[in-house]
Formats: structure tokens, sequence, C-alpha cells
């Protein structure tokens, strides 16, 4: 199969620069509603690679997101929610970007070219074959994270990817690709609009899944989310009036008592 970058195609849109704001806005509304079909197309996909994650961290192995640019930044983000929200280690899920920390924020000229730094930057956490390692790219084509992979191929390291261009070199390169294709963006070869969008909904899917097949979530709740602040413990105690049938103040005092709403349903049953 030819490979060819849709998400570089001009824009079926033209003249951007006559549109109103209404029509900029309907027209950018409109792309962004085919997104959601793109994935759904890219399911079975995604299962595969969930089922891999699961298994490796069932096995004490972590999930490591490695990307340049908007892609590293999504991985991160979505690396850094899984302490708060499930109430993991920070070292389980781990996010790493091109051109390290000061990449988050800005751009880093030429650090996704480096067909070295990727596996470098892995091997920083002691990379091994217990571990699973998704490169997120949407061209497929960036060289630190298919290099990165290679060498987990090589390492016996199992690679997942996640790209929006069908036939790609890091979809070819990953043992468990995920091919989103959104088609061209709005602004001709902006990938953080559809494909960002994208990739921020297959996180989503990969991380929030995997943790429920862990047991991280009760019912439909988070029981083991950090209580960082006043909303979250507002919701802790919310979660245990309603799962417990008690009073706000009662749920208040178990949750101060027992430091999570999982801990506070164990003990209160256990009582």
């Amino acid at each position: 199969m030819k490979f060819t970058k849709t998400t570089e195609q001009s824009s079926i849109y033209n003249n951007l620069e006559k549109m109103s704001i209404p029509e900029l806005l309907s027209n950018i509304n409109k792309e962004d509603q085919t997104v959601a079909f793109a994935v759904e197309k890219a399911l079975p996909q995604i299962e595969k690679l969930t089922e891999q994650i699961v298994l490796k961290l069932k096995q004490d192995g972590r999930l490591f997101y490695i990307g340049a640019g908007t892609s590293g930044r999504l991985g991160i983000v979505d690396a850094s929610e899984c302490p708060p929200t499930f109430g993991v280690s920070h070292e389980l899920v781990i996010g790493l970007i091109a051109g390290g920390d000061t990449a988050i924020r800005k751009a880093v000229e030429f650090a996704e070219d480096s067909t070295k730094q990727g596996w470098k930057d892995l091997q920083e956490h002691q990379i091994s074959s217990k571990d699973l390692v998704v490169g997120i790219a949407a061209s497929g084509t960036t060289p630190y994270v298919i290099s990165a992979l290679e060498e987990c191929n090589k390492n016996g390291i199992i690679t997942g990817c996640m790209t929006c261009n069908q036939g790609s070199p890091l979809a070819l390169t990953a043992k468990f690709p995920i091919e989103v294709v959104v088609g061209p963006e709005f602004v001709t070869g902006s990938s953080r609009m559809k494909a960002g969008t994208a990739q921020k909904l297959v996180l989503n899917m990969l991380s929030t899944a995997s943790m429920i097949q862990l047991g991280k979530v009760k019912g439909n709740k988070m029981v083991d989310m950090q209580l960082s602040n006043n909303k979250l413990v507002n919701r802790g105690e919310k979660m245990l009036a309603s799962e417990l049938n008690i009073d706000q103040k009662t749920a208040h005092e178990l949750l101060k008592k027992y430091g999570s709403v999982r801990k506070a349903i164990k003990n209160f049953m256990n009582e």
C-alpha cells in the first residue's frame, strides 16, 4: 500500500482569512464532529493494544507514552492524570517528549529528528521487557518515536502506536498499531486540531479502560482518586454518602479517618 500523509493534504476549505468568526467556528466544529467516527473505526486496534497494556500492568510492568510536539504533550497529559484520578504511582504511566521537559511548553528545534534520543530517554527509566511503549505521532514519520520503537522491538519490549495516517512507517514498526485517519485538517497540516483530538480520545480510552480493568473504579466511581483539593474531598464525601447510605457529616469523618473512598468503604463494612 502506498503511504500518503492525509494529515498533510490540503484543507477542503479555502480563503479562511475571508471567513467570518461564525463561519470559522461552524466549519471547525463540522470537522471536529468527524473525529469520533474515525476513532470508532479503529476500535478493534484499540482493543488489542488495551489488552496488552492491561496484561503488562497486571504483571507489575509500566506503560510509556513517547512522542514529539503536540503528540508528546498529549501523552504527558494522559500520564499525569492517572495518579490523581486512579491513585496509582507516578511511575506506572510515564510520558516522554522529544526535547525533554522544556518541550512541554516551548518547541525544541529538531528534537523530533533524532534517531538516538528516544531510546536514550527510555533507558533513563530502566526500560525492560516487563514494560510496554506506545509511540504517538500524528504523521507516523517522527524519527524520535520510530527509532525508539525499533529499539524496543529489538529488546523484546512490546510496542504500540497512535497515528493518524494509514500505512505509516510508525504503524509498520509498532506491534500493535492504532491508525485513526481523520483526513486533512481545517488549517492545512495543523495536526494539533483533528489529529490531536483523535489522539486525546484514544489515550483516554487506553488509560481509563486499563485502570478499570485493574480495579481502580468501583461501580462508576473513582474510589482511589487522590483527595488533593476541596472539590475532590467533597466528591469523595458524596460517593461515601451514596454508597453507604449515610449523611455527609459521617462521610466526612470517615474520609478524614481513612484517607480514601475505597478504604473508608472497606472499613465501614467491616465495623
